[in-house]
């Protein structure tokens, strides 16, 4: 008889060689398995129109607060009813709540199928280390296949399009069995004031990586269409847009209809900004030099909070500047209704130079007057938007666009109208007819176009480029 624990002493100490040899495997079986599914399912995706279905990993989450990622989903599914769409959101950050004792995130469900988007589904998938620790990185990215694998297992999505929008999330391309990855840039993350060199090094790496594997890179502006096409396979511009119809109802027969906290009183004007609230993207110090210069002013300004206390330290003393909570989406249009003056106080740098502003065509769709610094986007309309630099030229901007006349309001909203949502989807539809994701299905084998490596793309071989710019 055979003593078991001879059997333990002799056979355990394999296991680990298996499991490392199965894990080494798992790309290659799923490439093959790509490519078979390719070539023996088209009639999913056939002659009737359908569309693959989509992993589609996101920067931020699917909540009331809509952007472009929310926007282009919505239309996908709208257009092709068959189809279904992953959607990963922010991860459940179990080291950042234990830190900030703050387990708000682990009160949601960390995986939804959405009723009021049929076919959607959304996962918040778990993070448990720092990814400043190198294993905790490693042992983060590899939980992250694990769990995105599962839930697509869970809805029998097969041969999709890895639609990528967070540079970190570059290591799953290769690991969910994907037909194609499309690498989605909204906003230079490589050229934010605030982030530190090495940080810096890596966002770069990422970025670089995702730019010469994926098989389509889709950029929103002018800016990060001309520094990622020369390291790209195929590069197509997809500007944000605007459903204009939603914003019909911000022209008011009665101002007091407006919301409370955005609404004219006593004689004061509201000069209001919607966006995301941050130092690298607002110019704070521009925003308390005119509320100090013209105290009958009321600045508000409404968005997902990422100011810090110091950053707020500098409206002290400045009644008439609120800060506001985030607006969800059906409720945006009775807020600028509320706003005498659109503003963007932006920076002049080269990340908001990166940006395309859903904010210029939600306000141009609500046909109020608008001032804005010279920053992207914005820039391109000029008989649309007063433009003024530093605290002296802004808010000369600003006293243009509150004695103007009714004359432009119809010319802003018939522009908003030719930039819709809808316009952006046919677009992307045809993009992705083109590559031979729309419509029958057929295997290309060998697709690169060139030999690439990314392999030797290291944070330390570009850490060298960013400290000498």
């Amino acid at each position: 008889m055979c003593d078991w624990r001879i059997w333990v002493r002799h056979y355990i100490p394999i296991v680990p060689i298996f499991r490392v040899a199965a894990m080494r495997a798992i790309p290659a079986i799923m490439a093959i398995r790509s490519s078979w599914w390719g070539c023996c399912t088209w009639k999913r995706f056939g002659a009737g129109g359908t569309m693959r279905d989509i992993i589609f990993v996101s920067l931020e989450d699917w909540d009331e607060v809509w952007r472009r990622n929310q926007f282009l989903c919505a239309g996908l599914l709208e257009r092709f009813p068959g189809m279904q769409i992953l959607f990963v959101g922010k991860s459940r950050d179990f080291s950042h709540a234990l830190r900030k004792l703050n387990f708000g995130s682990f009160k949601r469900k960390p995986f939804v199928r959405m009723e009021d988007h049929p076919g959607l589904s959304v996962l918040n998938p778990l993070k448990l280390f720092p990814n400043s620790l190198p294993s905790g990185r490693r042992w983060n990215q590899n939980s992250l296949v694990r769990q995105v694998r599962c839930a697509a297992s869970e809805l029998s999505i097969r041969d999709p399009i890895l639609w990528i929008n967070d540079h970190a999330a570059g290591h799953l391309a290769g690991q969910l069995g994907e037909r194609a990855v499309v690498y989605d840039i909204t906003d230079d993350w490589t050229q934010m004031p605030s982030i530190g060199v090495r940080e810096r090094a890596q966002i770069v790496m990422e970025d670089r990586k995702l730019c010469q594997s994926a098989d389509l890179v889709v950029v929103c502006s002018k800016a990060l269409e001309a520094s990622r096409t020369p390291r790209s396979r195929r590069l197509e511009r997809v500007p944000n847009g605007v459903n204009a119809s939603h914003y019909r109802s911000c022209v008011l027969e009665n101002p007091m209809d407006a919301p409370a906290q955005t609404r004219t009183v006593h004689g004061e004007s509201v000069l209001g900004y919607l966006g995301t609230l941050h130092r690298d993207r607002l110019d704070l110090e521009l925003v308390a030099a005119m509320a100090r210069r013209c105290p009958r002013w009321r600045v508000v300004l409404c968005g997902p909070d990422y100011l810090r206390t110091e950053d707020k330290a500098l409206f002290a003393g400045l009644s008439n500047i609120e800060v506001r909570a985030a607006v969800p989406y059906k409720e945006v249009p009775s807020v600028l209704a509320g706003f005498d003056v659109c503003i963007v106080p932006h920076h002049c740098n080269g990340f908001t130079e990166s940006l395309n502003p859903i904010k210029l065509w939600e306000y141009l769709a609500c046909g109020k007057p608008i001032a804005s610094t010279p920053v992207a986007g914005f820039l391109d309309y000029p008989h649309l938007v007063y433009l003024g630099n530093g605290v002296d030229g802004f808010v000369d901007a600003c006293f243009k666009a509150l004695t103007e006349g009714a004359d432009l309001m119809g010319r802003r909203v018939r522009e908003a109208e030719a930039h819709s949502w809808e316009a952006r989807v046919d677009q992307l539809t045809e993009i992705f007819r083109q590559q031979g994701w729309l419509g029958r299905c057929s295997y290309r084998g060998g697709h690169l176009e060139r030999p690439l490596n990314v392999d030797n793309i290291t944070a330390q071989s570009v850490l060298g480029e960013v400290c000498h710019g």
